[in-house]
């Protein structure tokens, strides 16, 4: 090619390059102004407080918890945690991302940074963007300060002076803490989330995804591909500790749409992800959180112990409730199984179902809000997540059929036996219903006696389970339990 040739080509190519220049400048800022924002809420706490009680839970949690205390998997999880945290609106904390050697699916973050991935969601999880899609959802979690958010509501509700004197003293948080019990525990107030904080959570996890480079619906995908795979045993660890918004996947993909659509050449996996993923299966197999519950009973019958008429109590966010104090309380945030020794039954494959015992968690019927797409229309940037949902319109006998409906998709051998009748449970109206299902024990029935009453989050749903031939045995237990509740 002559130099007169290639100066023409030049010049008719470098208009294109600066109209290509401009046209990226100009869209940009529309692209950004489209996506859903979001805000902390109101919080007694500074950041440089949320800090302070993130460092002082940590190292209650790193007590408590099986650590991997592992050199390269931790490496791993800061060089990926911090480029995703990069991307983080609000305070820059300083953020650190350790591994636990626990089996189950699950993540969490304390407040001012500090967050926690089991060695089984990097074991789950198909690629390294499903794996950035939790950990970018827990560090919102972290920038939209949620942890000490609820804190702040749950100590004006107790002092309600304490709004008067604004931001807490540098001196006060750990005198605060002790006051609302917000250790690193099971029911910790600090990782009690509500749906709307997942919405908001996976809303700015994905805009973290998508200004990272990867993937942004990885995120939905995961916690879909979880979600399936649990079907018929206990709910997911991590949907235990994070309540599971309806229509996740399709907040989601409304998001991508916001940001422009999936970008090109997103990034989906990496070589340090599959190293890594192959480095922890070739290591001992972890330890399931709470896999002392499905040990060998201690009866000679080989069933679990009879329930103890001595109780105790256990209080979360949504209920305040006695159970035998031979039981063990087990989960975080809205849901929470309470179980003998051997009365969670392991199924050889890492999964567990309860077989004695009883569980109470909230349903959100897909068909409780008014309007055709109630999701759709709090997907408007001035709007989103920032209120909890409006009443429901659907009645509780409803709302009871949808859960019974969606239980039986997953266990195909349950049937009713004894339709709805009217029960009374801390003074609200509810539904008591009785089904019989197939029994994690092998050739045995189970019976269920299912407890339903309507809340501002949903359907609270109770669900007492013992084997048919036994569950006369457990029947006073359960009535004293739901005679004891005493919803929040």
């Amino acid at each position: 090619m002559t130099k007169v040739h290639a100066r023409r080509i030049q010049g008719v190519l470098r208009p294109a390059v600066v109209l290509v220049a401009v046209l990226s400048l100009l869209l940009a800022p529309a692209a950004q102004a489209q996506r859903t924002q979001l805000k902390p809420g109101w919080n007694l706490f500074s950041p440089q407080q949320d800090v302070e009680i993130g460092t002082q839970v940590s190292a209650d949690a790193e007590r408590q918890l099986p650590m991997w205390n592992n050199a390269r998997v931790d490496r791993y999880l800061n060089d990926l945690g911090r480029k995703l945290a990069e991307k983080a609106p609000g305070a820059k904390y300083p953020y650190q991302f350790k591994a636990v050697n626990d089996s189950s699916i699950n993540a969490f973050a304390l407040p001012g940074g500090f967050l926690y991935i089991n060695r089984g969601t990097i074991e789950a999880a198909d690629n390294e963007s499903q794996l950035a899609g939790v950990m970018a959802h827990e560090i919102a979690h972290v920038a939209l300060r949620h942890g000490t958010n609820q804190a702040s509501k749950a100590y004006v509700a107790q002092v309600p002076l304490a709004i008067l004197a604004g931001q807490l003293g540098s001196d006060s948080t750990g005198a605060v803490l002790a006051q609302l019990g917000a250790g690193f525990a099971v029911n910790s107030l600090l990782l009690k989330y509500s749906r709307t904080a997942e919405r908001q959570a996976d809303a700015l996890g994905t805009q973290i995804l998508y200004d990272s480079g990867y993937d942004p619906r990885a995120m939905a995908q995961f916690f879909d591909k979880i979600q399936a795979e649990s079907k018929g045993g206990q709910p997911p660890e991590f949907f235990s500790s994070h309540p599971n918004p309806e229509n996740r996947t399709k907040l989601v993909n409304k998001e991508v749409d916001r940001l422009g659509g999936n970008p090109r050449g997103s990034n989906t996996d990496s070589g340090d992800f599959r190293d890594i993923k192959r480095y922890a299966q070739s290591q001992p197999a972890a330890p399931q959180q709470g896999s002392q519950l499905a040990s060998a009973p201690p009866t000679s019958s080989g069933r679990p112990q009879l329930p103890s008429s001595s109780v105790q109590r256990f209080e979360n966010g949504l209920v305040r409730i006695e159970h035998p104090e031979n039981w063990r309380a087990s989960g975080q945030g809205d849901a929470v199984t309470f179980a003998p020794a051997g009365g969670i039954i392991a199924d050889g494959q890492g999964k567990h179902a309860l077989a004695y015992g009883m569980l109470v968690n909230v349903y959100e019927p897909p068909h409780r809000y008014q309007g055709d797409d109630y999701y759709d229309q709090r997907l408007q940037p001035e709007g989103y997540g920032l209120s909890d949902p409006p009443p429901t319109t659907m009645t509780v006998e409803q709302a009871t059929d949808q859960l019974i409906e969606e239980l039986r998709r997953g266990n195909p051998q349950m049937r009713v036996i004894q339709q709805h009748e009217r029960i009374r449970i801390a003074g609200e109206r509810g539904l008591s219903t009785v089904l019989t299902n197939a029994s994690p024990l092998a050739n045995t029935r189970e019976r269920n006696w299912l407890v339903t009453v309507l809340r501002p989050e949903g359907l609270m749903y109770f669900v007492a389970v013992a084997p048919e031939g036994e569950f006369d045995g457990y029947n006073r237990a359960f009535e004293k339990m739901f005679t004891s509740a005493r919803l929040r």
